[in-house]
């Protein structure tokens, strides 16, 4: 059994309890949870995209929607803190905070997922 891919979703949602209860400005939490909920839309689009042309066997095109997706969607999450803190200055660090651990969730989790996923047929261990 693998670990759940969408681990970084039940860390947003728990981090709204921790939010609330903590005390912590909710507007942070509003701008960090929003730009990840569109980066994670983005990046299943993408992937759609990357498989698509991959499938078609137009190798470069597909690492070029990836690295363009990938830098797009890092860009959203720093603007969206960015935003947070003009707004208000304890917002933007909450919602940079917020952001920071989402990623590590995500990034954590699609490793382990990777690493539990069996190898595609013609190819050994």
């Amino acid at each position: 059994m693998s670990p759940p891919k969408h681990v970084d979703l039940l860390v947003l949602a728990a981090a709204l309890a921790v939010f609330v209860l903590g005390g912590l400005p909710l507007l942070g939490y509003a701008f960090a949870a929003g730009a990840w909920l569109l980066q994670r839309g983005i990046q299943v689009l993408a992937g759609r995209r990357v498989a698509a042309e991959l499938a078609g066997g137009n190798r470069q095109r597909a690492m070029g929607a990836l690295a363009a997706t990938m830098l797009g969607r890092v860009w959203l999450m720093v603007t969206a803190a960015l935003l947070a803190g003009i707004a208000d200055r304890e917002a933007g660090l909450a919602a940079a905070v917020l952001l920071a651990v989402l990623f590590t969730a995500s990034f954590a989790a699609q490793g382990i997922a990777y690493l539990f996923e069996s190898a595609p047929e013609g190819e050994g261990a």
